[in-house]
């Protein structure tokens, strides 16, 4: 199990930690009995496995993680001073049924289902596949979604854009982002709130205000991870970017200012970064400071080198000389 280094650092927890003729029952007693309390009954002769992942944010919590093809049932007496909130379950990969209140719902990929935590559920992985659950305050969701117990065992589409975006920003956030600072963490849980909300139900009012904020938010992280992804692309631009995201380049061009900063400050300082980053990275020792810039997606030698000076406070040759110098 990995220790935190703040409050809001992942903890995460293996099967792969335990001998392989001890993980069933160790994931029984650690997982099943001490951590989410629920009672787990493998299916078929294949070899067990688990693996979950939890970061705590203000007020929700992001459960991911992989299993293998088992039952996970919560009983009436694993309820016993169950918090006042509910799971938002989406199947990543694999196959999966949920079954409660009566109601079996049968999950394929990109599907979620909202699982009441005040009452008993089964939750059955058909095959090894991956999962992220996200546990919401019941009061604070149910001010945003109207008649909220009626969505508990109900099944969310792929095809919901909320959903889609929820998934992508809570994905990009586990790659790209760091919780040190408290206020930054409210602030990413009340877009994961908003987005939850959308993707639920949400009244107008509400889903006017999450366009605003959760979705905007969503929409701009998905964004900046698919430019560090394209920066060596020499065609990339606003157009290109929006058109790929379902937006107009005005649009795109709003979501950056609302940071203080342009589509093109965004990229410049990412390329600059990514070209630091090789300077100094032994494995392109053989390359030229040209075709770092070039494959960083500059194609002005002149301005690179302008740029990156301006930026650093001296020339890719000098930093790349300081840097193998001290080594």
């Amino acid at each position: 199990m990995t220790s935190p280094n703040s409050p809001f650092s992942p903890v995460a927890i293996s099967t792969e930690a335990f001998a392989p003729q001890q993980r069933l029952t160790k994931w029984r007693e650690i997982y099943g009995h001490n951590i989410a309390k629920v009672d787990i009954e493998t299916i078929g002769d294949d070899p067990f496995h688990a693996s979950v992942k939890f970061q705590g944010l203000p007020g929700i919590e992001l459960v991911s993680g992989s299993r293998s093809a088992a039952h996970y049932r919560i009983e009436r007496q694993h309820l016993i001073g169950a918090r006042d909130g509910f799971g938002l379950s989406v199947l990543l990969s694999g196959g999966a049924t949920t079954r409660q209140l009566g109601r079996e719902n049968v999950l394929s990929p990109g599907t979620a289902v909202v699982i009441s935590g005040t009452d008993p559920s089964v939750n059955t992985m058909h095959n090894l596949g991956k999962f992220l659950t996200i546990v919401l305050p019941r009061p604070r969701l149910s001010g945003l979604v109207k008649d909220l117990d009626s969505a508990y065992a109900r099944q969310i589409p792929a095809e919901n854009a909320a959903l889609r975006l929820l998934i992508r920003y809570v994905d990009t956030l586990h790659q790209d982002v760091a919780f040190t600072d408290a206020a930054f963490a409210q602030v990413v849980a009340n877009h994961i709130i908003d987005l939850s909300a959308l993707a639920i139900g949400a009244g107008e009012d509400v889903a006017y205000e999450a366009r605003h904020g959760g979705v905007a938010a969503a929409r701009l992280q998905a964004i900046k991870t698919d430019i560090r992804s394209n920066l060596g692309d020499h065609a990339l631009s606003p157009a290109k970017i929006a058109a790929q995201h379902g937006l107009t380049p005005r649009y795109l061009h709003k979501l950056f200012e609302r940071e203080g900063m342009s589509f093109s400050e965004f990229v410049l300082a990412r390329r600059l970064e990514r070209a630091l980053e090789m300077l100094k990275d032994p494995h392109f020792a053989g390359y030229t400071v040209s075709t770092i810039a070039f494959d960083c997606g500059f194609s002005d030698l002149s301005y690179f080198n302008r740029t990156f000076r301006r930026a650093y406070g001296a020339t890719p040759t000098d930093i790349r000389a300081a840097t193998f110098r001290m080594r």
